[in-house]
C-alpha cells in the first residue's frame, strides 16, 4: 500500500508540474492568436501540426507508449486551437459579394469563428482592411477556368496590404430552382457571367436562355424572390440550402477541375521561418522594370539564379500610363532567408518599383 501511495504522490507531483507547463503553453497560444489576427492567418495549420507531432514523438525512449503520446499531442493541439478560436471569435473579415457567394464560403472555411462582412466591390473590401476597420479580407486571385481577377491584381500592385495565406476552393455549380419546379419547367437560367460561361455546354444542351447577375448568390436570391418555376439559378449547394431552394441537377460545370484561389489580405506581413526551405513555401512579387532592352529578362534571370522556381508570370497594364505594364510573379521557396534577401537587393537595383506582396503556404478548401 505504501508503494502505491508513493507512486501516486509521484504522479501528483508530475501533474502539478504539467499544470504549470499547460498554463504556460496556453499563454503562448494567446500570443500566437494575436499574431494570427494581425497577419490574417487561420487557426488550424495542418502542416505545422503534423510537423510538431513528428518531431516530438522522436523525443520518446519507450516505443510502447508512442501511440498514446501522439494522441496526447493531438488532444493538446485541439485544445490549443479551440482556445485560439475563442480568442479570435471577434475577428472581423471582409469579402466581396453576398452571403452564400463562393467568396463567403472561402472566408468561412478559413475563419469559421470570425464576423464576416460583405462589400459590393473588391476595392471596398480591401480599403476596409487598409483603414484598420477590419482585420483581413478574403479576395479571389484567379480561377482555373476563367483566369486571373484583374481588379484584385491591381489592388495588389497599388495597395498596402500583404498576402499571408492562399486557399484553393473547388467551384461546383448546381442548377437550383424554387420548390415544386422540375428540370422540364426551366426556360431561363441566371448567374454571374463566369458561372454561365463555365456551364455553357450544359446550358446549350438544354437550350436555356441566360440572364447575367452580379454574383451567383444574388442570382439565387433573385430566383427565390421571383418564385417562377421556369427560372433557375446556377449557384453553390451552400447558397441553395441558405435560401431554401432545391437542386435540380448537380455539378453542371463543363470542367470538373474548376477551382478558384482565394487570398487573405492583412496589414502585416508574415515572415515565415528562415531556417530552410519547405516544400509548401511560396512568395509573390509585383514590380515594374526600367524601359531598357533586356530589363525584364535580367529580372527573371536573377530570380532563377537564386534557385527559385517561378510558378506564375503575368503582366497587367498600369492605370493612367498608356502602354506601361507591371509584372506579377509567384515563385516557390523561402524569401526571408539570406538568399531571398540578397535576391531582393539585386532586383531593387534594376526594378523601378518592387514589392514583396507576401509569403504563404497554399491550403485546400
Amino acid at each position: 500500500m505504501d508503494e502505491l501511495k508513493t507512486v501516486r504522490n509521484k504522479i501528483n507531483e508530475i501533474d502539478a508540474s504539467m499544470a504549470k507547463l499547460f498554463e504556460e503553453r496556453m499563454q503562448a497560444c494567446r500570443e500566437i492568436a494575436g499574431y494570427k489576427k494581425e497577419h490574417g492567418l487561420s487557426v488550424r495549420d495542418s502542416a505545422r501540426e503534423a510537423e510538431l507531432i513528428d518531431k516530438r514523438r522522436k523525443d520518446l525512449q519507450d516505443d510502447a507508449i508512442e501511440p498514446y503520446y501522439v494522441q496526447f499531442l493531438k488532444n493538446t493541439i485541439d485544445l490549443s486551437c479551440n482556445y485560439q478560436s475563442m480568442l479570435l471569435s471577434g475577428r472581423k473579415v471582409t469579402y466581396c459579394g453576398v452571403e452564400g457567394a463562393f467568396a463567403q464560403i472561402a472566408a468561412h472555411r478559413m475563419f469559421p469563428d470570425a464576423q464576416l462582412t460583405a462589400f459590393p466591390s473588391f476595392a471596398e473590401a480591401y480599403a476596409a482592411v487598409e483603414s484598420g476597420e477590419y482585420d483581413c479580407a478574403v479576395l479571389p486571385l484567379e480561377n482555373s477556368y476563367a483566369g486571373e481577377v484583374g481588379a484584385v491584381m491591381d489592388l495588389i500592385f497599388s495597395g498596402t496590404l500583404y498576402i499571408n495565406q492562399v486557399m484553393d476552393l473547388p467551384i461546383v455549380h448546381h442548377l437550383i430552382a424554387p420548390e415544386g419546379a422540375s428540370l422540364e419547367d426551366i426556360r431561363t437560367v441566371v448567374s454571374h457571367p463566369q458561372a454561365l460561361d463555365q456551364c455553357s455546354g450544359y446550358i446549350e444542351k438544354h437550350g436555356f436562355e441566360t440572364k447575367t447577375y452580379s454574383n451567383t448568390a444574388a442570382a439565387a436570391k433573385y430566383v427565390k424572390d421571383l418564385g417562377d418555376k421556369t427560372v433557375a439559378a446556377i449557384a453553390s449547394e451552400e447558397t441553395c440550402e441558405k435560401l431554401g431552394l432545391k437542386i435540380l441537377e448537380s455539378s453542371i460545370n463543363d470542367s470538373k477541375n474548376n477551382t478558384t484561389r482565394f487570398a487573405v489580405f492583412s496589414r502585416a506581413q508574415n515572415h515565415r521561418s528562415s531556417a530552410g526551405r519547405k516544400d509548401d513555401e511560396n512568395f509573390m512579387l509585383v514590380f515594374t522594370v526600367k524601359n531598357e532592352a533586356g530589363a525584364l529578362a535580367q529580372t527573371l534571370n536573377i530570380i532563377g539564379a537564386h534557385g527559385y522556381n517561378m510558378r506564375t508570370l503575368r503582366s497587367r497594364p498600369m492605370k493612367g500610363l498608356k502602354w506601361n505594364y507591371y509584372f506579377f510573379i509567384e515563385a516557390e521557396g523561402n524569401i526571408h532567408n539570406t538568399n531571398g534577401q540578397d535576391m531582393l537587393q539585386e532586383l531593387s537595383a534594376i526594378c523601378a518599383k518592387l514589392k514583396n506582396v507576401g509569403s504563404y503556404s497554399e491550403i485546400g478548401g
